[in-house]
Protein backbone atom coordinates (compact mmCIF):
# COMPACT_ATOMS: atom_id res chain seq x y z
CA UNK A 1 0.00 0.00 0.00
CA UNK A 2 1.48 3.32 -1.09
CA UNK A 3 0.41 6.25 1.07
CA UNK A 4 0.80 9.98 0.50
CA UNK A 5 0.59 12.42 3.44
CA UNK A 6 -0.35 16.07 2.90
CA UNK A 7 0.34 17.91 6.17
CA UNK A 8 2.07 21.23 6.86
CA UNK A 9 2.79 20.58 10.54
CA UNK A 10 6.03 18.59 10.76
CA UNK A 11 5.25 17.09 14.17
CA UNK A 12 1.75 16.02 13.09
CA UNK A 13 3.09 14.49 9.87
CA UNK A 14 5.72 12.48 11.73
CA UNK A 15 3.20 11.24 14.28
CA UNK A 16 0.72 10.24 11.57
CA UNK A 17 3.48 8.45 9.66
CA UNK A 18 4.52 6.56 12.81
CA UNK A 19 0.95 5.40 13.50
CA UNK A 20 0.36 4.36 9.89
CA UNK A 21 3.52 2.22 9.82
CA UNK A 22 2.54 0.59 13.12
CA UNK A 23 -0.94 -0.27 11.82
CA UNK A 24 0.21 -1.24 8.29
CA UNK A 25 3.83 -2.49 8.50
CA UNK A 26 3.87 -3.13 4.76
CA UNK A 27 2.83 0.45 3.96
CA UNK A 28 5.18 2.65 1.96
CA UNK A 29 4.96 6.38 2.71
CA UNK A 30 5.80 7.71 -0.74
CA UNK A 31 5.96 11.36 0.35
CA UNK A 32 5.04 13.84 3.09
CA UNK A 33 4.18 17.15 1.44
CA UNK A 34 3.46 20.44 3.20
CA UNK A 35 2.06 22.72 0.50
CA UNK A 36 -0.42 22.93 -2.35
CA UNK A 37 2.39 23.80 -4.76
CA UNK A 38 4.57 20.81 -3.83
CA UNK A 39 1.57 18.46 -3.99
CA UNK A 40 0.57 19.62 -7.48
CA UNK A 41 4.16 19.15 -8.68
CA UNK A 42 4.29 15.68 -7.09
CA UNK A 43 1.05 14.52 -8.74
CA UNK A 44 2.26 15.78 -12.12
CA UNK A 45 5.43 13.66 -11.88
CA UNK A 46 4.29 10.52 -10.02
CA UNK A 47 1.67 7.78 -10.23
CA UNK A 48 -1.20 8.12 -7.78
CA UNK A 49 -0.78 6.32 -4.44
CA UNK A 50 -3.18 3.80 -2.96
CA UNK A 51 -4.45 6.17 -0.26
CA UNK A 52 -4.05 9.85 0.69
CA UNK A 53 -4.17 11.40 4.16
CA UNK A 54 -4.72 15.14 3.75
CA UNK A 55 -4.93 18.07 6.11
CA UNK A 56 -7.42 20.68 4.90
CA UNK A 57 -5.23 23.73 5.56
CA UNK A 58 -1.75 23.46 4.06
CA UNK A 59 1.14 25.91 4.20
CA UNK A 60 0.06 27.93 1.17
CA UNK A 61 -3.68 27.32 0.95
CA UNK A 62 -6.47 24.76 1.16
CA UNK A 63 -5.95 21.22 -0.11
CA UNK A 64 -9.00 21.73 -2.38
CA UNK A 65 -6.76 23.86 -4.60
CA UNK A 66 -4.72 20.74 -5.40
CA UNK A 67 -7.72 18.84 -6.71
CA UNK A 68 -8.78 21.79 -8.84
CA UNK A 69 -5.42 21.71 -10.63
CA UNK A 70 -4.85 17.97 -10.99
CA UNK A 71 -7.23 15.04 -11.40
CA UNK A 72 -6.91 12.80 -8.33
CA UNK A 73 -8.91 9.57 -8.17
CA UNK A 74 -7.24 8.15 -5.08
CA UNK A 75 -9.42 7.78 -1.95
CA UNK A 76 -8.73 10.52 0.61
CA UNK A 77 -8.99 10.44 4.39
CA UNK A 78 -9.12 14.04 5.56
CA UNK A 79 -7.50 15.24 8.78
CA UNK A 80 -9.56 18.19 9.94
CA UNK A 81 -10.23 20.67 12.70
CA UNK A 82 -13.31 22.00 10.87
CA UNK A 83 -16.69 22.37 12.49
CA UNK A 84 -19.65 19.99 12.72
CA UNK A 85 -21.19 21.28 9.50
CA UNK A 86 -18.15 20.07 7.57
CA UNK A 87 -18.14 16.74 9.39
CA UNK A 88 -21.77 16.18 8.43
CA UNK A 89 -20.76 16.67 4.81
CA UNK A 90 -18.17 13.93 5.15
CA UNK A 91 -20.68 11.55 6.72
CA UNK A 92 -23.37 12.22 4.13
CA UNK A 93 -20.97 11.47 1.30
CA UNK A 94 -19.30 8.37 2.76
CA UNK A 95 -15.82 9.88 2.90
CA UNK A 96 -13.91 9.28 6.10
CA UNK A 97 -12.29 11.95 8.25
CA UNK A 98 -10.08 12.18 11.33
CA UNK A 99 -10.34 14.96 13.88
CA UNK A 100 -7.12 16.45 15.17
CA UNK A 101 -5.34 15.50 17.34
CA UNK A 102 -5.53 12.14 15.59
CA UNK A 103 -6.35 9.14 17.77
CA UNK A 104 -4.63 5.88 16.82
CA UNK A 105 -7.80 3.80 17.26
CA UNK A 106 -9.76 6.12 14.98
CA UNK A 107 -6.93 5.95 12.44
CA UNK A 108 -7.11 2.16 12.54
CA UNK A 109 -10.87 2.25 11.95
CA UNK A 110 -10.43 4.56 8.95
CA UNK A 111 -7.83 2.28 7.41
CA UNK A 112 -10.03 -0.78 7.98
CA UNK A 113 -12.94 1.05 6.39
CA UNK A 114 -10.81 1.81 3.36
CA UNK A 115 -9.70 -1.81 3.07
CA UNK A 116 -13.30 -3.00 3.26
CA UNK A 117 -14.54 -0.81 0.40
CA UNK A 118 -11.44 -0.07 -1.69
CA UNK A 119 -12.84 -1.96 -4.69
CA UNK A 120 -15.77 0.46 -4.68
CA UNK A 121 -13.31 3.35 -4.81
CA UNK A 122 -11.43 1.92 -7.78
CA UNK A 123 -14.52 1.48 -9.96
CA UNK A 124 -17.17 3.95 -8.91
CA UNK A 125 -17.53 7.27 -10.70
CA UNK A 126 -20.13 8.17 -8.07
CA UNK A 127 -17.36 8.28 -5.47
CA UNK A 128 -15.44 10.95 -7.35
CA UNK A 129 -18.60 12.99 -7.82
CA UNK A 130 -19.12 12.82 -4.05
CA UNK A 131 -15.56 14.03 -3.46
CA UNK A 132 -16.22 17.04 -5.65
CA UNK A 133 -19.40 17.88 -3.72
CA UNK A 134 -17.68 17.56 -0.37
CA UNK A 135 -14.74 19.71 -1.47
CA UNK A 136 -17.15 22.36 -2.65
CA UNK A 137 -19.01 22.32 0.66
CA UNK A 138 -15.85 22.35 2.76
CA UNK A 139 -14.28 25.18 0.83
CA UNK A 140 -17.25 27.30 1.94
CA UNK A 141 -17.15 26.05 5.53
CA UNK A 142 -15.73 28.22 8.29
CA UNK A 143 -16.49 29.33 11.82
CA UNK A 144 -19.09 32.07 12.26
CA UNK A 145 -19.12 32.14 16.08
CA UNK A 146 -16.60 31.52 18.86
CA UNK A 147 -17.54 30.92 22.48
CA UNK A 148 -15.42 32.68 25.10
CA UNK A 149 -15.51 32.22 28.87
CA UNK A 150 -15.65 35.31 31.04
CA UNK A 151 -15.90 34.52 34.76
CA UNK A 152 -19.10 32.44 35.01
CA UNK A 153 -20.42 33.50 31.61
CA UNK A 154 -20.10 31.92 28.16
CA UNK A 155 -20.25 34.66 25.54
CA UNK A 156 -20.73 34.12 21.79
CA UNK A 157 -18.45 36.24 19.58
CA UNK A 158 -19.56 36.56 15.97
CA UNK A 159 -16.63 36.53 13.54
CA UNK A 160 -18.18 39.51 11.77
CA UNK A 161 -17.70 41.47 15.01
CA UNK A 162 -13.96 40.73 15.21
CA UNK A 163 -11.63 43.56 14.24
CA UNK A 164 -8.42 41.63 14.82
CA UNK A 165 -6.93 38.81 16.87
CA UNK A 166 -3.70 39.42 18.75
CA UNK A 167 -1.36 36.90 20.33
CA UNK A 168 1.76 37.40 22.41
CA UNK A 169 3.63 34.95 24.63
CA UNK A 170 0.87 32.38 24.23
CA UNK A 171 -1.85 34.83 25.25
CA UNK A 172 -4.48 35.21 22.50
CA UNK A 173 -7.32 37.74 22.48
CA UNK A 174 -10.23 38.80 20.26
CA UNK A 175 -10.55 42.57 19.73
CA UNK A 176 -14.02 43.50 18.51
CA UNK A 177 -15.30 46.40 16.45
CA UNK A 178 -16.99 47.63 19.65
CA UNK A 179 -13.54 47.90 21.30
CA UNK A 180 -14.18 44.93 23.57
CA UNK A 181 -11.44 42.41 24.38
CA UNK A 182 -12.01 38.70 25.02
CA UNK A 183 -9.50 36.07 26.04
CA UNK A 184 -9.50 32.79 24.10
CA UNK A 185 -7.78 29.46 24.67
CA UNK A 186 -7.32 28.97 20.90
CA UNK A 187 -3.91 29.53 19.36
CA UNK A 188 -3.48 31.85 16.42
CA UNK A 189 -2.60 28.85 14.22
CA UNK A 190 -5.84 27.07 15.17
CA UNK A 191 -7.95 30.21 14.63
CA UNK A 192 -6.41 30.83 11.20
CA UNK A 193 -7.64 27.41 10.03
CA UNK A 194 -11.18 28.03 11.27
CA UNK A 195 -11.70 31.51 9.83
CA UNK A 196 -12.70 32.50 6.32
CA UNK A 197 -9.54 33.31 4.37
CA UNK A 198 -11.57 35.73 2.28
CA UNK A 199 -12.34 37.88 5.32
CA UNK A 200 -9.33 37.27 7.58
CA UNK A 201 -5.61 37.47 6.89
CA UNK A 202 -2.70 36.17 8.97
CA UNK A 203 -0.52 39.25 8.93
CA UNK A 204 2.33 37.84 11.03
CA UNK A 205 2.98 35.79 14.17
CA UNK A 206 0.99 38.22 16.33
CA UNK A 207 -2.00 39.29 14.22
CA UNK A 208 -4.97 37.99 12.25
CA UNK A 209 -6.86 40.95 10.80
CA UNK A 210 -10.35 41.38 9.37
CA UNK A 211 -10.56 42.88 5.89
CA UNK A 212 -13.25 45.39 6.89
CA UNK A 213 -11.13 46.69 9.78
CA UNK A 214 -8.32 47.92 7.57
CA UNK A 215 -8.12 51.71 7.32
CA UNK A 216 -4.98 52.26 5.26
CA UNK A 217 -1.82 50.43 4.15
CA UNK A 218 1.52 52.25 4.09
CA UNK A 219 4.75 51.37 2.31
CA UNK A 220 7.28 50.55 5.02
CA UNK A 221 11.02 49.96 5.40
CA UNK A 222 12.60 47.35 3.15
CA UNK A 223 9.52 46.82 0.96
CA UNK A 224 7.44 45.83 3.97
CA UNK A 225 3.90 47.09 4.58
CA UNK A 226 2.45 48.85 7.61
CA UNK A 227 -1.26 48.12 8.08
CA UNK A 228 -3.38 50.57 10.04
CA UNK A 229 -6.75 49.45 11.35
CA UNK A 230 -9.78 51.54 12.24
CA UNK A 231 -9.20 50.70 15.91
CA UNK A 232 -6.03 50.93 18.01
CA UNK A 233 -3.72 47.90 18.11
CA UNK A 234 -1.24 46.86 20.85
CA UNK A 235 1.64 47.22 18.38
CA UNK A 236 2.20 48.04 14.72
CA UNK A 237 1.00 45.46 12.18
CA UNK A 238 3.89 44.79 9.81
CA UNK A 239 3.59 42.62 6.70
CA UNK A 240 6.97 41.20 5.69
CA UNK A 241 8.33 41.83 2.20
CA UNK A 242 7.91 38.13 1.35
CA UNK A 243 4.17 38.34 2.13
CA UNK A 244 3.55 41.88 0.86
CA UNK A 245 2.53 40.87 -2.67
CA UNK A 246 0.27 38.08 -1.39
CA UNK A 247 -1.39 40.46 1.06
CA UNK A 248 -2.10 43.09 -1.59
CA UNK A 249 -3.64 40.48 -3.89
CA UNK A 250 -5.85 39.31 -1.01
CA UNK A 251 -6.80 42.88 -0.10
CA UNK A 252 -7.85 43.93 -3.59
CA UNK A 253 -10.15 40.93 -4.26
Amino acid sequence: MQILILEDEVKAARELQRMIVEIIPEAEIVACLFSVKSAIEWFQKNQEPTLIFSDIQLADGLCFDIFKKVSVKTPIIFCTAFNQYAINAFEANSIDYLLKPIDEEQLKKSINKFRAIKDYFSESQVYYQKIERVLEELSQSHKTTFLVHQQDKIIPIKTEEISFIYSTEGDTKFYTLQNKIFQTSHTLDALEKQLSNKLFYRANRQFIIHRNSISVVHQYLGRKLLVKLKSDTPENIIISKTKASEFLKWFEV
